[in-house]
This record gives C-alpha cells, structure tokens and sequence, in this order.
C-alpha cells in the first residue's frame, strides 16, 4: 500500500528531522479527527457519546442535524420465558426426532390476546434536533477533538467568511450544548422518533409523543414518548442566547418537572469541568500507540475515543449500537445484547486498554440477572447451581425473539464467565473472582456436566461428548443446525474447565475432581478429513463444525476456530495440533470471505495473528475499514456495497433520502479492530506475555506504551528497522512476570546481561523492568 505524507515536498534537511522525530512521533498519530459535509445519513455522523446519552452529528447545506439517542428506552413486551417450557432433554427428544413442529411450539412467543406489542423487546430511538442556519451559510466540515471529545462545526456565512459552532456533553448527565456563532439567528425544530415510525409504534399500542413547549428562565420545547408499560422519554432543548441545551431523561417526571429543571439550571462552568476531568484521566491512562499504518492508527485512535463514549464505568451496559439509536427506524436486533460474539467484542479491549472497571455496568446489570440465570440454568440442565445466558436478551435477561439454537448456545454463558475472568487478570482485583467470575464459572460449568455423557473414544476407553450441541448462527435455526461435538462448545468447556482450578486456589476453595477430567477426557475440538477443495484433490484433517459436518461454505461467525481465538485453548504451533490447524486455515482461507457481515472480518484478524501472521491480519484489517465502514467512519454490520459480501447493501452512499435509509450499524466491530490491533502487539498465551511475536514485513519503526496484559503488567516496546529495541514491563500488582520478549537469545534487563528467550520474575508493586537489545 503506498503511503502519502503530509510532510511531502519538504527540504532534504527537515524531511531527515522530521524522519527522527518520526520514530517517536510517528506521523499518523492523531488527536482529532475530520468529517466534511455533506453528511447525508444519520450513521454518517460523529459520536459523542457518555454512555447513557448518544449524539450522532450529521446534516448537509444549512441544516446541522443533531440524532439523539438514550440508552435504555426500552418497550419490554414480547420477551420470551423460554425456561419455563425448554430443557436440555426434551430439546434433544425433539431434534433426534426430527420435530420440527413441537421445537417451534417449544421457542415460541406466548400470545396475549387484546394485547399488541412490537413482537419482541425493543429498544426506541429518541429523536432529532435540527438546526437551520440562515440562507446563504453552508456547513463544511466537523472537527472532533478526540482529548476533550468537543466537536467544531465550520461554516461558511454569506460573506464568504468561517464561521463555527461547538457541540460538547456533559460526562455524567444526559446533557448535552451547541455553542452557535455570535449573532447568527437560527431556527431549531425537534423531531420524535415517532414521525419516522409511527405505523410500527401505533399497531404495538404505543401513543403519539406529548409535545412540549414554554419559557423559565429562557425558552423551551420537546417531547415525552410514552410506552404502554414502561418508562417514558423526555427530550427538551432550552434556547439561549447563542447555545442551545440538550437534555433527556429516562422515567417519570411530574409536570415535567425534572426535564424543564435540567435545561433551565444548566450550568456550563460545572459540566465542562467534570467533562474535562474525565477525558484527562481516560487519555492518561489508555495506552499510547504509534502505528506506520494510517488505516490502523484511526482504528486506534477513534476506537478508544469510542470506547469511553460506549462504555464508560458512569454509563449503561452497551448493547449492540450502545447509546447511538437511530430516530429513523427502530434499532436492528433491537440493539439487545447479543452474547454469542457481539458484547465480547464491545469489552473485550477494555481490558489491555486499562479501563478493566468499564466492565462494571455490565456485572451490575448481570448481578441482577442473577435469580432469571439460575431459574434458566437448573430448569434447563436440571442441575442446581447450573447457570444458562441465552444469546440475544434485553436489560431484564429475558429472550428476544425465538432463534432456538442462540438459545441454548451454552457458550454465551461460558464466555462471560471467561471475560469475568479476563477481567481479574488483567487487574488483580480479587473483589470480581469473588462476586462476578466465580459464580458464572460455576454456573457455566455445571450446565456443560449436565449435558456430557461418556463415549468409546476408539482406543479401548472414553472420552466426555455433547450429544447436541450448537456452532453460532451456523445453518441459522433449522433443523441441522446442531450436532455432536461443536467445536466451539467444546474450547468453551476446557476454557472453563483450565479456569476453575486456578480460581479456586486463589480463592481458597476446594478442587473439584471433575475439572481435571473434563480437561483430560474431552477432545480440544471435532475433526473432518475428506476432501475440502475438488480442484486440487485437497484434503487433510482440519477442525470441523461438529462431527461430520465440515465448513462448507463461507459463514460470519468463525466459531468452530475458538480454540485458537478467543478461547486460547490450544498452541497452533505444537506439533498435535499445527497441521490440523494449517489445514484448517487453507479450508476456512478457501471458503472466503463472501458470507461475512462486518463484526467477523476483525476476528479473523485476531486469528491469523494468533498464528503469527501479521500480513494477513493487517491486511483483513485494511478490508475492515475499507468494506466495512461507511463514508463517515459508522461501522456497518452489512458491506457498505455490493460485490464483497452477500451480507451487503445496495449502498446507502447512492441513495441519501432518510425514507429509502435502512443502514445497519452494529458498535461491535470497531471495538473487534482495536483488539485486533493489540493483538498484533501483546499476547497473552496462557501464562506468558508476547510481546510483539510477529512483526509486519512493511512496519520498521513504530512504538507503544502501557498496553495492559494479564498479571496487572503495563507493556511498552519500540521497534526499529524492523526489530524489537526496547520494552519496558510495569507490574502494579506485583507477582510472577512470564515474558516472551522477542529480543533475541542475549539481552540486557536493567542494564544486565540476560539469556533466554523468555524472561521471568517475581515483581513488587510498582516495579519497572526495562529490556534492551545488545
């Protein structure tokens, strides 16, 4: 890929300056990002975002549109109590019996008669706050400061002269500003999500919004959305001499009392101090990354922006779109919490991004869930102390629509647990083994001992087997959309079972027998070996989905790879398993790309760098952001076009009017890209850090800082002509450091000289280790 400097058509003298500070400042690094109008579609915008309230900023010619979004406007109804009728055996009954109709009856939605809903929980959209500047000024572009998350709005007035106005957000209050150029009269509308879709909401019961409108101390006006059986929404702008103040607010409010009271009280010195404080504190302590890769730099640097916007620890746990709900259309898969790939993806990099605590609205949320996930669990299993989170829930845990195999995908449970987990060690906080990871490990792995039975395994003893088990999405709900021996199911299952012993250590409790024999008498996955590609007669033993059944065809969901990433359950490299994975990667690299929806693309990344290959990984990185991604950075779950993908649009970007507008934004696959870039940089294999265990052929220069990895270590490592020169390892917890280093057979550790290419020690708190080439 050729790359254009800025800095091109400089002096020989300054371009060599300029190359020095280069290594250290590398010229892709970037503190604010550009969207330039026009902006003709609500996902086109830029974010600003606190969590709770989500401004997508968009609009064209004169007209500044401002989406605004509140998470956790939900209409409940329709949710689906699958516990009280599944179990585990009438489930399997039915699919040996091939009964396709009493499996339906068995997911299905109970009707009330008299009683109209959306057909499932929903979340609803806000709405919108056009502003419409005089004849003759035209919007030009959005500056957003990424440190402070302020955007610039340039103008042009009449004149020919630049004008600009502000959009900010308060950090911990649903309240946004818009700063409006001095003496520049404009005209503000509010729009209800109700006029776009107001023949969905009216069939499901829902009433037309109350309109709002009077004057405190300075005008204002809005809206209450009113929901059958829950909550209602405000919307109120108050208008002031030069700024315009946003407000919402989730409940019930008396004569409207609260709303009215946020927009007349605001106070602007308080909230910018507060929203300052919190975007220092987050800028200082994310890691510091410089890339020679434009396209992955603004990955980095608009996927940690995005992340405090998304989930900050002051916010709502994130659904699919987060705080960022369309007002145009009801949010696809109802911006639920999808737990098969999707919320994984949204935390995941929370973790090494040093924001581990961003996870917390999340286990708050799930700590309620608590009583639904046992009654689940041991109604399903029927084993006490089994847990079960079926994939796709609202903020109460109960089941959006009737997709029977996300249903019983027991690997939601197991992942979460294992980000439960995750989130442990990366921080040494002992409080989440307890409260959080502890018992969702348990209940995980209770559900999994309830569902195994032992087989021959053909050598003269047995092995544990999942009779009926599932592969994400794989074959969607039909019939043959399960079998014996997922994969996936099965690098769920060790993962847990390689987690309990050395949780309950930690927790002083006692070792349960079964664990071990789980990790010794189940098979890591499935196999298959025929022939994959008839052209060349290829064949091999490769990973299958479950028993008998191969990857046939391009699929979205990489599932029955979990066992090289995310669950880390094998070394593709050791010799039992590198040729079945080689194989495996040749059938799934054949199979393409044609099927694939956007949050898969950075997984594949993640596994090609898992077995070294980072060529591969950038380069599907690179088809991410190019695919993937619309023309104002919003990330799409369909290809922004036809031709890559069957999973495609016609392209919205031809098609600009708000009515023909069904764009498909997802948040998850920003967030999948940013950890695909650490994963470039630091791995945690089992109990060793990599540090940069495959480098780029094309990156000879570049440097990161405070990248976090488990055992609460903060990685830091520079790179020159394409070599490791430098890490720098800080413990903040103290305890055994494992670090595979990357700097060749001999080096120096504090000055000394080392040997090995792997380096361990026992750290204090606080302790800095510094590593250098010879």
């Amino acid at each position: 890929m050729k790359t254009l400097s800025k800095y091109s058509g400089i002096n020989v003298r300054s371009g060599i300056f300029l190359l020095i500070l280069a290594i250290h400042f590398p010229l892709f690094s970037q503190k604010s990002l550009t969207w330039n109008f026009p902006l003709p579609r609500t996902h086109t915008g830029a974010l600003i975002g606190n969590g709770t309230q989500g401004l997508m900023i968009w609009g064209e010619e004169n007209v500044l549109k401002i989406t605004v979004g509140r998470a956790g406007f939900w209409d409940h109804r329709g949710g689906n109590p699958f516990a009280s009728k599944a179990t585990f055996q009438e489930v399997r009954r039915l699919l040996e019996a091939k009964d396709e109709k009493g499996l339906r009856e068995l997911f299905a939605v109970p009707k009330k008669e008299g009683a109209p809903n959306l057909g499932r929980p929903h979340q609803i959209g806000g709405g919108r706050l056009d502003l419409t500047f005089p004849k003759g000024w035209k919007l030009i572009k959005a500056d957003l400061n990424l440190e402070n998350a302020e955007l610039k709005i340039t103008l042009r007035n009449p004149s020919g002269k630049e004008e600009y106005a502000f959009i900010k957000q308060a950090s911990a209050d649903e309240l946004a500003w818009v700063d409006l150029p001095q003496n520049c009269k404009v005209s503000s509308e509010i729009i209800p999500s109700w006029n776009y879709v107001k023949d969905l909401l009216s069939k499901a019961g829902v009433s037309e919004p109350q309109l709002l409108k009077g004057k405190t101390t300075f005008p204002y006006k809005g809206f209450v959305q009113t929901l059958p059986e829950d909550d209602p929404l405000s919307l109120v702008i108050s208008e002031r001499p030069n700024q315009i103040v946003i407000a919402t607010h989730l409940g019930k409010d008396d004569n409207n009392s609260l709303i009215i009271g946020k927009v007349s009280s605001f106070d602007l010195k308080t909230q910018l101090t507060q929203k300052n404080a919190f975007w220092k504190d987050y800028w200082t302590n994310v890691p510091k990354i410089n890339l020679p890769d434009q396209a992955l730099q603004e990955i980095v640097d608009y996927g940690l922006y995005k992340q405090a916007c998304m989930t900050p620890p002051q916010g709502l746990a994130a659904g699919l779109q987060g705080s960022f709900n369309e007002e145009y259309q009801l949010p696809p898969w109802s911006n639920d919490y999808h737990f098969n790939i999707n919320v994984q993806m949204i935390y995941t990099p929370v973790l090494a991004s040093n924001r581990a605590n961003n996870l917390m609205p999340l286990w708050n949320m799930m700590a309620n869930w608590t009583p639904t996930l046992q009654e689940n669990g041991e109604k399903f299993f029927g084993r006490k102390g089994a847990l079960m989170l079926p994939h796709a829930v609202d903020d109460r845990c109960h089941v959006v629509g009737t997709f029977w195999t996300g249903t019983i995908d027991h690997a939601c449970t197991a992942w979460m647990a294992y980000l439960a987990w995750q989130h442990y060690r990366y921080s040494m906080d002992q409080k989440i083994l307890e409260k959080t990871a502890w018992t969702l490990l348990e209940g995980a792995f209770e559900g999994y001992w309830a569902m195994l039975e032992e087989v021959a395994d053909g050598k003269g003893g047995t092995r544990f087997s999942l009779p009926v088990s599932v592969s994400p999405e794989y074959r969607g709900d039909r019939m043959n959309a399960w079998g014996r021996d997922a994969s996936f199911q099965l690098a769920a299952l060790h993962r847990i079972a390689k987690i309990l012993p050395q949780a309950a250590k930690i927790l002083g409790k006692p070792q349960d027998p079964r664990w071990d024999e789980v990790s010794r008498k189940l098979p890591p996955y499935t196999t298959v070996d025929d022939i994959w590609m008839e052209e060349n007669s290829a064949k091999g033993t490769r990973i299958a989905m479950w028993e008998g059944q191969d990857l046939v065809g391009s699929h979205r969901h990489h599932s029955h790879l979990g066992s090289i990433f995310p669950f880390c359950t094998i070394n593709p490299k050791s010799p039992e398993h590198q040729q079945i994975v080689t194989n495996s990667l040749r059938n799934w690299t054949f199979k393409g790309a044609g099927n694939w929806s956007g949050w898969c693309v950075p997984w594949a990344s993640a596994i090609w760098s898992r077995n070294d290959l980072p060529e591969a990984a950038v380069n599907w990185l690179h088809y991410w952001k190019e695919n993937y991604t619309n023309e104002g950075r919003g990330t799409l779950h369909n290809a922004a076009y036809q031709g890559v993908s069957l999973i495609a649009d016609q392209g919205w970007f031809k098609a600009p009017k708000e009515a023909a507008n069904k764009e498909v934004i997802q948040m998850d696959a920003g967030f999948g890209a940013l950890t695909a870039v650490y994963e470039l940089l630091v791995q945690n294999r089992e109990d060793v850090i990599y540090v940069l265990p495959a480098i780029h052929r094309d990156w000879k220069d570049f440097s990161f800082e405070n990248i976090g990895a488990e055992g609460a270590f903060q990685v830091s490592a520079k790179v020159k002509n394409g070599k490791v020169s430098g890490i720098k390892i800080k413990s903040l917890a103290g305890g055994h450091l494992k670090l595979a280093h990357n700097l060749g057979e001999e080096y120096l550790v504090n000055g000394k000289i080392e040997k090995g290419r792997i380096f361990e020690k026992e750290c204090q708190p606080g302790e800095l280790i510094v590593l250098k080439s010879k």
